[in-house]
């Protein structure tokens, strides 16, 4: 355990938010001077947001990671004047790829999501500008065809974004975009490869070829495998600096990691940084596992920061989440990562201006407004998937599909607390005997939990399927039902009047082994609202609340 100065001098930094030592061992001061060390004995606290939400600014020129909370993995951040953008990979949900807008680098508020028609499983894209216009270069991959990468287009990052042109560029993934000392547009590629572009980048000018052998790590290293990837470039000073992904996404916690190296060319010599890897995790014992996939940009003042991904240690269910760090630049033209582990409050980026609003946004919908594609999307979506729901005055109308949760595409929601509690109403509509709806932990169709009912049942859902043994006679047309995540222990309540009186619930789960490690995929445990058989159920009063 910490000694009592140090307690005190923690809760002093934090300045009335909620302190506790942190996780992990390895923190540097390069940021705030002397500062508590952490025990590795404790968990980290973060200051609240809506609805409680962990967020990262404790408003006191301090910041505690991550910058977004939850499953936000693949980050590409773009600089446009004074104002930041960064987007995500989307995977299988539609709509998808949510803008995010900043002005600090560590308060984030959603725009909207660009890409709205279904092209397959998308990974990490790149957000970038050239000239006047704003492109998204998006891998993707479909059932019966291979990976490509396409393209959509904006002249306001706001939109409308443009249909999805498929650039035919195959087999590859992770497209980085930069403009050579040609003045030509390029993209780099896992391998890593790069290829050229045309002059409005929205076709292939040229072929895949070679690009750069990376650096390797000692043999003996533990990490997933070698899986070079996500390249990001940046012109400063003279030269290319080219950021890339080593070790394996997830795997050992002290796979994924961030090398770089640097060309006077865009088509190289390039030479290794002497400080390879920038970032890595050492220890399972450290507060994020797998640090990767980054990005340099530069800060409002002036300064150079990190942006990268992460599993937060015990907590893979939540998927890669955001993670920012200091850099600095080095007087023979390298760089240096300085946040250490990141474990423990550091300093806000300078020169922010004024702050776009409060952090994130509610959870919590009573569906008057479409907040489809900001808060809510579909998990692996058929083409005609948004036909299925309507806004209306009481509720959104969301029509049945499939048997049960396991083949029907639910509404899913990315949360990004340890612990929480969410609500919501359920109504069966019309005639059909075999309508039914639920709330769920949802993370693909081979592995969710949840609750469920039909007109004369309540239904509960582990391993992926109903538990037959613990089906309930039960004659409603309306239910509401509580999800209580409490650090992976559900608990579920339901009520038949409205909130009013709740009945708990006989059976409880434990859902901490539900990630990709065990399932594949790159996914995360989300809130998920199904509606299945025939006929329609109308979802009401939305809550969530972070514990």
């Amino acid at each position: 355990m910490v000694d009592d100065s140090r307690r005190n001098l923690f809760k002093t930094l934090i300045a009335g938010a909620a302190s506790a030592p942190f996780l992990g061992g390895r923190a540097r001061a390069d940021q705030c001077g002397e500062r508590p060390q952490s025990s590795g004995t404790q968990q980290p606290m973060w200051a609240r947001g809506i609805g409680g939400q962990r967020k990262a600014d404790f408003g006191n020129g301090y910041f505690l990671n991550p910058i977004l909370p939850g499953d936000r993995p693949d980050p590409t951040i773009l600089k446009d004047g004074r104002d930041y953008y960064m987007t995500f990979t989307s995977f299988k949900s539609y709509p998808g790829l949510v803008i995010w807008h900043s002005t600090d680098l560590v308060n984030w508020i959603p725009i909207g999501p660009a890409l709205f028609k279904p092209i397959g499983n998308v990974f990490a894209v790149d957000l970038c500008k050239y000239g006047d216009r704003y492109y998204i270069y998006i891998p993707a991959v479909a059932d019966g065809r291979g990976w490509s990468i396409y393209v959509i287009w904006a002249d306001d990052i706001r939109g409308p974004w443009s249909e999805p042109i498929d650039l035919k560029i195959p087999g590859c993934i992770d497209p980085g975009h930069v403009v050579g000392e040609d003045g030509r547009r390029y993209l780099f590629v896992n391998g890593i490869r790069k290829v050229r572009l045309s002059h409005d980048g929205l076709s292939a000018d040229g072929e895949l070829e070679t690009a750069y052998d990376p650096w390797r790590y000692p043999d003996h290293w533990v990490v997933e495998n070698f899986a070079p990837e996500g390249p990001k470039l940046l012109r400063r000073g003279g030269w290319f600096y080219l950021i890339t992904a080593v070790g394996g996404t997830a795997g050992p916690p002290t796979g994924h990691m961030v090398i770089a190296a640097r060309s006077k060319s865009i088509h190289g010599p390039w030479e290794h940084c002497p400080h390879n890897p920038l970032v890595r995790t050492t220890s399972a014992d450290e507060l994020w596992w797998s640090r990767g996939h980054a990005t340099l940009v530069e800060g409002p003042a002036g300064d150079w920061w990190m942006v990268y991904h992460g599993y937060e240690n015990g907590f893979r269910t939540l998927g890669r989440q955001v993670l920012l760090e200091p850099i600095e630049w080095t007087d023979d033209g390298w760089l240096r990562a300085k946040g250490g582990d990141l474990s423990i409050p550091l300093r806000m980026p300078v020169g922010g201006g004024k702050r776009p609003g409060s952090a994130g946004f509610a959870l919590s919908d009573d569906f008057s407004e479409n907040r489809f594609g900001l808060q809510w999307c579909f998990h692996n979506p058929a083409a005609d998937e948004l036909q299925r729901i309507r806004y209306e005055k009481k509720g959104l109308r969301f029509a049945a599909r499939g048997r049960s949760p396991a083949d029907s595409a639910p509404l899913i929601c990315v949360v990004g607390d340890r612990a929480y509690e969410a609500e919501v109403t359920v109504d069966l509509l019309g005639e059909e005997e075999d309508t039914e709806g639920g709330l769920l932990l949802f993370y693909n169709h081979k592995a969710f939990v949840g609750l469920g009912f039909s007109r004369d049942h309540l239904k509960t859902f582990q391993y992926a399927e109903e538990q037959r043994w613990l089906r309930q006679p039960s004659k409603a047309s309306s239910l509401r039902i509580r999800l209580t995540n409490d650090n992976h222990i559900v608990t579920y309540h339901y009520s038949r009047d409205e909130g009013r009186t709740w009945i708990l619930h006989g059976h409880r789960m434990e859902v901490s082994g539900i990630h990709h490690n065990v399932f594949g995929g790159f996914l995360s445990l989300r809130i998920g609202l199904y509606s299945s058989g025939n006929g329609s159920i109308r979802l009401r009063n939305f809550t969530y609340r972070a514990l």
